[in-house]
């Protein structure tokens, strides 16, 4: 039988995932020329020869207008309680709701997924510093459940494809529903977040439709440790959304301080589970290894194995 086994000891994120799988398929390139090709709004996926703890692999750089998302968000909305920056291991999703504040207007967003009433107009800010000044940044465009299927229908994919893929999303967006007290058509995502989060679900999902496993196998989750700091106050690792959509599969945390699994990370891993457990007696044909942007002690990266088992 055809299996792939997804070792997740780092975690998993969208792009981590993508890197891996893409390690295993003979043209690489291909898919990524297949990608660019899809029409996704200023969305550009390159391929990247990466090194964590001297173990090479795949890094994929999903950039939307021609900046990478973590460059374009990460260092400024979330901090871990030690006052590190807090940064996603490699994913390019945001997940994390806020609530409504009917009479708070001027209200700091940190989070890229929001839920809406029908009553308040709602709009997302980003707060930099600069020196001694604050500096406020207005976004008035996001996506909600039904933009994202029109995105994710109109792509040049397979049905099977377009499918897995709005399975992934209808996890997170119950994930977050059920995390925020919103109802799931209340939920909406960043609009260029959206973006790069639907380049790493499909890409992950043509993947998995290219390499065609008979049966799909992941590890346990690790799920790193600690706190992050939003605008809202301290939320302990996992997010409220990852810990809800892994609800049934063995996870652990460790010593390893930040968040390693990701929501998008989350919901690919259960959607494309058959079962989770160890590593099964193989016959290993194929390894991919996709690395995160973070560096720790230990090598930020999914590792994947194709082979075949009785």
């Amino acid at each position: 039988m055809k299996t792939l086994y997804i070792e997740c000891n780092m975690g998993a994120a969208g792009d981590m995932l993508m890197g891996a799988l893409s390690e295993l398929i003979d043209d690489a390139d291909g898919f990524v020329a297949r990608m660019n090709s899809l029409g996704l709004p200023g969305v550009h996926v390159e391929r990247e020869a990466a090194s964590k703890c001297g173990i090479m692999g795949t890094h994929m750089c999903v950039t939307v207008d021609g900046m990478e998302e973590d460059d374009h968000f990460h260092h400024d909305h979330h901090e871990h309680a030690d006052e590190q920056h807090h940064e996603h291991c490699g994913d390019h999703e945001h997940i994390h709701a806020d609530h409504d504040h009917a009479d708070e207007h001027d209200h700091v967003h940190v989070d890229h997924v929001h839920c809406y009433d029908d009553e308040h107009h709602h709009i997302h800010v980003e707060h930099h510093h600069h020196g001694d000044e604050d500096h406020v940044h207005a976004h008035h465009h996001h996506a909600g459940m039904h933009d994202i299927e029109h995105m994710i229908n109109d792509l040049d994919l397979s049905d099977g494809v377009k499918q897995r893929a709005m399975s992934v999303y209808k996890l997170i967006a119950e994930a977050e529903s059920h995390a925020h007290g919103c109802a799931v058509e209340k939920i909406h995502f960043h609009e260029v977040g959206t973006a790069d989060a639907v380049a790493d679900v499909v890409g992950v999902c043509e993947l998995i439709e290219r390499i065609a496993p008979d049966r799909i196998i992941v590890s346990p989750v690790n799920l790193g440790s600690g706190m992050v700091r939003c605008a809202h106050g301290l939320l302990p690792v996992p997010a409220p959304a990852t810990a809800y959509i892994l609800r049934g599969a063995p996870v652990y945390g460790s010593a390893i301080r930040g968040e390693l699994c990701t929501p998008t990370g989350a919901a690919l891993l259960t959607s494309l589970a058959d079962s989770f457990g160890p590593l099964p007696l193989m016959r290993v044909e194929r390894i991919g290894y996709g690395m995160g942007t973070r560096d720790f002690k230990a090598a930020n990266c999914v590792r994947v194995y194709l082979g075949e088992c009785e």
